[in-house]
């Protein structure tokens, strides 16, 4: 996406952010290229065990939302 930034900065003389690249593209029926298909050597049960074992550890644990006052200046009232 950056590259494409960088291009239409240079044809066309605009600055624009890569959301706005981004929407613009996919209005024009474009879209990020994807896999046609999977690897061949990739083993099913091995990536299996990945996402039930190792990745749950490897993500960071979810911070619990807690009432809260909406301006940092005003302490919360419990």
């Amino acid at each position: 996406m950056a590259r494409t930034k960088t291009l239409i900065g240079r044809r066309f003389h605009q600055t624009l952010t890569l959301s706005a690249i981004a929407q613009m593209l996919h209005r024009h029926g474009f879209s990020r290229p994807w896999p046609a298909r999977r690897a061949l050597d990739r083993d099913e049960d091995v990536v299996t065990g990945w996402v039930k074992d190792t990745r749950p550890q490897a993500e960071a644990p979810r911070r619990r939302s807690r009432a809260g006052s909406p301006l940092r200046t005003r302490p919360v009232s419990r």
